[in-house]
């Protein structure tokens, strides 16, 4: 990672330039002064998508449905990890239901469905609801 990471605001997308040193205090939007690391998970949707995946700090989506018991027992984990994982990774939620166009691009076929984004490229997929210490694992053993 760079001395100064750009950081798409979650709010408003603005990218952001902001010193690595100061990553673990809660930096705000340039244009919107939204918290841009703000340790929970935020929506994703058709109309973000593309400008959340640009940046520095890799993007883990969380594919979902309000449906889907698996995925709301594991809503809880993922807030955990987006907490833990503040200046490492940024994590969204994208709402399949909602935004099916879009799934269908990213060609989810189950849910929930972990994609790993770095550089604006997919490198790594999971399927399935993971506990805290596999999901950390499998971060871990992707760079995170």
């Amino acid at each position: 990672m760079s001395d100064s990471p750009i950081i798409p605001c979650p709010s408003c997308s603005s990218l952001n330039r902001i010193p690595a040193a100061r990553l673990g205090e809660a930096p705000r939007c340039g244009h919107c002064k939204a918290e841009v690391l703000p340790g929970t998970p935020f929506e994703l949707n058709q109309g973000n998508f593309a400008l959340q995946l640009k940046g520095d700090l890799p993007l883990l989506v969380d594919v979902w449905a309000a449906w889907c018991g698996p995925c709301r027992s594991f809503a809880p984990v993922f807030e955990q990890a987006a907490g833990q994982l503040r200046t490492l990774c940024r994590l969204g939620k994208l709402d399949s239901e909602a935004n099916p166009q879009l799934s269908t691009q990213l060609g989810i076929r189950s849910i929930p469905s972990l994609i790993l984004f770095r550089d604006g490229k997919e490198v790594a997929r999971q399927s399935g609801a993971l506990p805290l210490p596999q999901l950390r694992a499998w971060l871990n053993g992707h760079g995170i």
